[in-house]
């Protein structure tokens, strides 16, 4: 059987995740801080009829996750995809967020998956095969407030694996580097992410149900593509981004700041799981699954490029005949 590692695979998408490549007989591997979350995983998955490993490591440990790696080689196998998922993050204007709280998050959710790739490439080069799977988020195009460690460890990873990319197909390598941008997802971390805004945390809908980050996910280890963006609002992010930045900028401020916030208070006693793990029993599911979708649009980033180039081509073609109408 293939061996899959996912980080950050103890809940949300990245337990979905691990349920899906086990329901495909994949054996799995997951990488989490909580004992309570891995060991829930593990009973979750050998019920699947797979072979489980779980490891307690903090994913901003660099040496812990190389040896989890070797780890994983040395019970499970060779190691064929890798799926980085690890995340935290804090909800707060950037001013009242503390030097700590900022560079915990960046080394969780950016120096984490370069500790992730640096270990998978580690395993996956000697034999020149395996996949790389970046799990991301619209935001890593398009910021919003109150995120602004979260958004800014997400569009870091873009910039990193878009050169490390570049930097295997120097090398005419075999390995797939791939990332997978996520919509709004009805997951456990709007309420275990620390929050400094007095009110409960939501995403910004529309929402899907992780399942559908999931099958993105494997999806791409049949169907490697550069980038796939999952859910229409993600493509309407991107895009959006890209055409009207400064309307957009506007439409975060109106729609953003309020829409990340319910009317129910918080408390700034609440636990979080910054800085350490929550031993509680781990769900896939968030509180949000009303209206959460089931189904998402998945587009390659190169299908706009190409439709445009299409659209051109039928463009000049219409105009080419047209004028050898006329001079007939």
């Amino acid at each position: 059987m293939s061996v899959v590692v996912i980080t950050g695979g103890s809940a949300g998408a990245g337990k979905a995740t691990a349920l899906r490549f086990a329901d495909a007989g994949y054996d799995i591997a997951v990488i989490a801080r909580g004992d309570a979350g891995l060991e829930a995983t593990r009973i979750d998955c050998e019920r699947r009829g797979v072979r489980v490993q779980v490891i307690s490591a903090d994913v901003a440990d660099a040496a812990a996750v190389m040896q989890a790696a070797h780890q994983i080689e040395e019970q499970l196998g060779e190691i064929a995809v890798w799926v980085n998922n690890a995340m935290c993050a804090v909800l707060s204007p950037f001013t009242t967020m503390s030097h700590d709280e900022f560079q915990r998050v960046t080394e969780v959710t950016y120096y984490g998956f370069v500790n992730g790739t640096r270990a998978a490439l580690a395993v996956m080069r000697p034999r020149n095969r395996g996949v790389i799977i970046q799990v991301g988020s619209a935001l890593a195009y398009r910021s919003i407030p109150l995120q602004s460690a979260y958004c800014g460890a997400k569009a870091a990873i873009r910039g990193f694996t878009d050169a490390v990319r570049t930097e295997l197909m120097h090398e005419q390598s075999g390995i797939q580097l791939i990332m997978v941008q996520l919509p709004g997802m009805n997951t456990p971390q709007f309420a275990w992410a620390r929050n400094k805004m007095g009110f409960a945390m939501q995403p910004v809908p529309p929402v899907y149900q992780p399942e559908v980050a999931a099958k993105a996910i494997y999806s791409v280890t049949l169907r490697p593509v550069r980038e796939l963006w999952v859910g229409k609002s993600t493509l309407q992010s991107i895009v959006g981004q890209f055409l009207f930045p400064r309307f957009l900028d506007r439409l975060m401020v109106k729609k953003a700041w309020a829409g990340q916030l319910t009317s129910e208070p918080h408390f700034d006693n609440q636990p979080d799981n910054l800085f350490t793990p929550l031993q509680c029993h781990h769900h896939t599911h968030g509180r949000y699954g009303d209206g959460a979708r089931n189904q998402a649009l998945n587009i390659p980033s190169d299908l706009p490029g190409k439709a445009l180039s299409c659209a051109a081509v039928v463009t000049g073609v219409v105009v080419l005949a047209r004028w050898l109408q006329r001079k007939r």
